[in-house]
């Protein structure tokens, strides 16, 4: 019985480096010239530096989750917001697949001593800003080379609570902060990287009834992320972030912090119109016993009360709600 998985001999292993030296032997003998065979150099794969993404896919993940409460305002109902898994390409390769006309905001992370990039579709731009403004939603063309003055101000809206959502998604990792530094709607003159630098990409998918589904697109440079390789290869828990809440918490908490003015009427007497006209200053009125005093929320009655005093300034103590 032959074994197919010997080892090589000494003299076996000499002949074959002879004829490689002499060229008897080449370096593709035996294999199909039918295959494709390109030349590999070990350690040149930037991949293996972030391993499978796990915790930037968390990250992702969480994000999505978080900035939903941005675009819920806008278009009045919670969008489902799907993220991509990560992907890398050279940053040349990515720009070939944008159009001329998008919106591209390139900000700052300190922390990180590197920038990202902030890809936001045109035409939901319009959809955001025509639903802000009242209107429905629904498609709108995209036949335009600038954005308005309005749109910008909607760009500007979604990219402060894009950036507020991924310093939330990124504090179980690593705290970063966020930094704006251009808004630009070329993709040659949104300088982020070299072209042939790798970058990696999130993409998120925003899906809305009755209209095409929206995307927009997180950039990170290779190079931005390479010091915390070991990081995102780590299994993070979420046990930081605790200000996922809803809208309607959101909405509940701000609602409570409305400013509202109080009054208390202390006695209401009748007075003739003869006497009202003789009283002059100095008169003093004497009022009848108070039963109580009317506590008054913004001109509306809610509480019957009782003067009081407390640290030498008069005071009312609510006893009975109306």
């Amino acid at each position: 019985m032959s074994n197919t998985s010997r080892k090589l001999s000494s003299d076996e292993v000499s002949a074959l480096m002879e004829g490689l030296q002499s060229g008897e032997i080449t370096a593709n003998s035996g294999l199909n010239n039918d295959v494709e065979v390109t030349d590999f150099t070990f350690g040149s794969d930037n991949l293996e530096l972030l391993g499978d993404y796990y915790a930037l896919r968390l990250i992702n993940e969480r994000f999505a989750r978080l900035v939903r409460s941005i675009f819920l305002p806008m278009i009045r109902l919670q969008p489902k917001i799907n993220p991509f898994p990560p992907e890398v390409k050279t940053y040349d390769e990515y720009s070939a697949g944008l159009n001329s006309f998008m919106s591209l905001s390139t900000s700052r992370i300190d922390e990180l001593r590197g920038s990202m990039l902030l890809v936001l579709e045109p035409s939901f731009i319009s959809v955001l800003t025509n639903c802000y403004y009242g209107g429905k939603l629904a498609n709108f063309p995209s036949a335009k080379a600038e954005f308005t003055a309005t749109e910008d101000r909607i760009i500007e809206i979604v990219s402060d609570g894009i950036t507020q959502c991924l310093e939330a998604a990124w504090k179980d990792l690593m705290p970063i902060t966020i930094k704006h530094q251009s808004r630009e709607i070329n993709p040659q003159f949104a300088t982020l990287v070299e072209s042939s630098d790798s970058v990696i990409i999130c993409s998120f998918v925003v899906q809305l009834p009755n209209v095409d589904s929206a995307s927009f697109d997180i950039i990170y440079p290779l190079q931005t992320l390479k010091p915390i390789a070991s990081l995102l290869r780590s299994r993070v828990q979420s046990d930081i972030i605790n200000d996922d809440i809803s809208w309607r918490e959101r909405l509940e908490k701000s609602v409570l912090n409305i400013p509202l003015p109080v009054s208390a009427i202390l006695s209401e007497p009748s007075v003739s119109l003869s006497n009202l006209v003789q009283f002059k200053e100095g008169d003093v009125m004497n009022l009848p016993p108070v039963d109580g005093v009317d506590f008054f929320v913004n001109d509306k009655i809610l509480f019957k009360a009782e003067i009081g005093e407390t640290n030498g300034q008069v005071a009312v103590s609510l006893k009975n709600r109306i």
